[in-house]
Parts: C-alpha cells; structure tokens; sequence
C-alpha cells in the first residue's frame, strides 16, 4: 500500500477545502493512513507532512511501521494534539465530525482556545477507503477463502439438538486455528423461529428438526474482513422453505450478474428489493442489500434505499438479501464481491444451493 500517496491525496482534499491540517481519530483511518496497527493512536495531516501521536505503549512499534513523523504523547493524547497543533501555528483545522468524542473536543477547545477555528468535517478518509487497491483486495480474498474453508469444515457441527452456541464455538475456534487474527464481528447462529432475527447472535437454543439455521460471520486476515452467511436446512423442507429460499437466491444471483460500477448503492438494492417485494416477502426484507467492508465489517458503501451516490469500480461489498418471517424463520445468503466496470467479481466460493442436512 502507498500510504504517502494516500496521505497526498488528503492534502489535496484539504487544500480545495481551505483547511491547513485533519485531525484524524477513528483508529480505522488512521491506520489507512499511516499503517499502524496498535489501537491508540491519531493522526494530523498537515499541508506539509503527516503526523502520528501515540504514548510509550506503541512508540516502538509506531517507529517500526508508521510512516508519518512521530510526536509522543508524554501526557494525554489530547493534550499533545494540542501542543501539536501549537507548535504547527494551525488556525483552521478539520476533524472527524462523526468520529471525535465530546469529551476530546470539549478539551481541546478549552485547551486552545478561539485560536483555532474547527471545521466540522463528513468522511474524507472513508471516501478514499471506498476503492480497494490491490494489496487491499489479496487481504480480503485471504480472510473470504479462510472463512469459506473453515464453514465446510464444521457443517457436521448443524445437527438436531447441538446448541447454537456450540456450533459458534465450534467454528470460532477452528476459525482462529486456521490462521484468522480476530473474528469480524459477533457469530450470528440462528435457527428456528430465531432465524427471523437478522442479527440473532448463537444463543442456548437447541437446533430442531425442520428448520432453517443461519450462520453469518467474519473474520480479520491482515486487517482486513470478511463476512458471509449461508442458510442450510436440518431436516425435510417443504414447500415453503424452499421457496423463500429461492425467493433470496433468485434475488441475491440476479443483483451479482446485473450489479455494475457507475449505479448508485439505491440502483443496486432495488435489483434484490424489486424481486423479493414482487414475490409478496417485501415487508419482510428491512435491511440494506449489502455495505462496504475492508479494515472495518460495515464501511462504505451502503447498498441502500436512501443512498443515491453512485458505487466506485474497486468498491468491496457485501450482496445479502433476506426473508425474515416472525414466528417461523428466516433466509440470508451473504457473498463478499468487488465491484468492476463490466459487473462484479464474487470472492466467495462457498456454494449456495439449498443444503439439506
């Protein structure tokens, strides 16, 4: 990755803004920005160079990954950002609106005063992070195809009467065996009447007989997500399991051949919304039809009803369409894909017919 180039091309953003630095505090950017891995630390990006604060706990690791100049943080965080900023003679300095903390705020006003004048700022760095670069990409392709290994790995774990809890802890651990840094985010295994919960995390319910579970979950390779859901079957499905099931994959397939960069994030959600709605399940799909996903699980784009900006070529995203249907189940098949100028590219080799265990 070309983290100069990246910082540059904030510059430039900063420069048509007419501002003379960004504060930069939500870990994720920073780390798109200066490469550091640590948990602790802020960036300021000056018209003139990059600046990276951090205390005694990184300082080695910061001289050893960081490409920015480093200032250490004798005190509090906050209290070298401003000393920084002191040193630097800023006057017109942006800042994360949706990222910065009251209380950092609050302090740094006090703490400078009305010398600075801070201008409210609406994802710069998570614009940039939109389109993936190569390095990017391999990273992702990694953490996909780990999960998607380990997923068939455990299929034996779905059985009548085996805890969703235990299907998580099954798939978790082996998961971080294979070589995974962290999960994505929270294991969602969820089954019977609990599948019509798109965010139903494994719990001490037992799997039946003639029901729908879903699995949905991540992990992180290199700092990078990934994230899929597959729905299988435990049991003898009848004719309405299998066709809400493929209601969602009839929807989910036609959005990852039709898809295209150029189209906005709402065009993209309308090519599975449309389907499933003309099928009469349209007040049982809520959620968006996918997200970005990189050095964070949810990022953007949002591919959503009230998102109209178009989606970039090289935009990573999720396409997951679902029914969810109270008091009986649910149905989410989720795929990793990048988005090119002739379509889209599926990174998820997991297949998706309707398994029946």
């Amino acid at each position: 990755m070309d983290l100069l180039a990246r910082q540059e091309r904030v510059r430039r953003i900063l420069a048509e803004r007419r501002l003379e630095a960004l504060l930069v505090t939500h870990v994720p950017n920073v780390r798109y920005l200066t490469g550091f891995t640590g948990s602790a630390g802020i960036a300021l990006v000056t018209l003139e160079a990059t600046h990276f604060i951090t205390d005694s706990r990184y300082t080695l690791q910061a001289h050893g990954q960081v490409a920015a100049r480093l200032f250490p943080a004798e005190d509090s965080h906050e209290r070298a950002v401003a000393d920084l900023i002191r040193r630097e003679r800023l006057r017109r300095v942006g800042l994360e609106a949706e990222r910065l903390s009251v209380a950092r705020y609050e302090f740094l006003t006090r703490e400078l005063g009305g010398s600075v004048q801070w201008v409210p700022t609406h994802g710069i760095v998570e614009e940039l992070r939109m389109v993936k670069d190569a390095e990017e990409q391999r990273a992702i392709r990694q953490a996909v195809e780990l999960a998607a290994r380990v997923f068939s790995e455990c299929l034996a774990e779905i059985r009548p009467g085996v805890r969703e809890r235990d299907v998580a802890a099954e798939l978790e651990y082996r998961l971080r065996r294979a070589g995974a840094e962290r999960l994505a985010f929270e294991t969602i295994v969820a089954s019977g009447e609990r599948a019509a919960l798109p965010h139903g995390v494994a719990s001490e319910k037992r799997i039946g007989y003639n029901e729908f579970v879903v699995i949905d979950f991540g992990v992180v390779v290199d700092g990078y997500c990934s994230d899929m859901t597959r729905t299988v079957y435990v049991g003898i499905p009848d004719g309405r399991a299998r066709e809400v099931y493929h209601t969602v994959l009839e929807a989910q397939l036609r959005c990852e051949t039709e898809m295209r960069a150029g189209m906005s994030a709402r065009e993209i959600d309308a090519l599975t919304r449309d389907l499933i709605t003309a099928r009469g399940y349209g007040a049982f799909y809520g959620h968006a039809t996918g997200h970005g996903i990189g050095l964070e699980v949810h990022e953007a784009p949002r591919l959503s009803r009230q998102n109209d900006a178009p989606v970039p070529a090289g935009a990573v995203v999720t396409v997951e369409p679902g029914i969810y249907l109270p008091g009986w189940g649910g149905v989410r098949i989720e795929d990793v894909v990048i988005v090119t100028e002739r379509g889209s590219e599926v990174l998820t080799p997991t297949p998706k017919e309707l398994l029946v265990i």
